[in-house]
């Protein structure tokens, strides 16, 4: 596995996304109910970044057009999204935020 750190916990609030570039993928960290979810940062349907986007109820939502993506399994909930986005494994060691690409 190619564990990398992403993010450090506390960087990013509760019920917020941060955006970053890493091994020339556009990622989003996002942070709910107490869990890191790591998916890619533009949205299936047209380019827009979900990390611009809002969180609610284990979703994440594209700023542009308002499609929803589930955050554990990157499946999209609303239109006008129908294709998923990738989501990684993530796991938190100590202070560190950590993704498997």
């Amino acid at each position: 596995m190619n564990w990398i750190k992403i993010a450090t916990v506390g960087q990013i609030e509760e019920d917020e996304s941060l955006g970053v570039e890493l091994e020339g993928k556009q990622l989003a960290v996002h942070h709910t109910e107490g869990e890191y979810f790591v998916t890619d940062n533009i949205c299936t349907h047209q380019f827009a970044l979900l990390s611009d986007g809002f969180i609610e109820d284990g979703c994440v939502e594209c700023p542009l057009h308002q499609a929803m993506f589930d955050l554990r399994t990157g499946e999209p909930k609303s239109a006008p999204a129908t294709e998923p986005v990738k989501v990684y494994e993530v796991k938190v060691e100590g202070d560190e935020i950590l993704v498997n690409l």
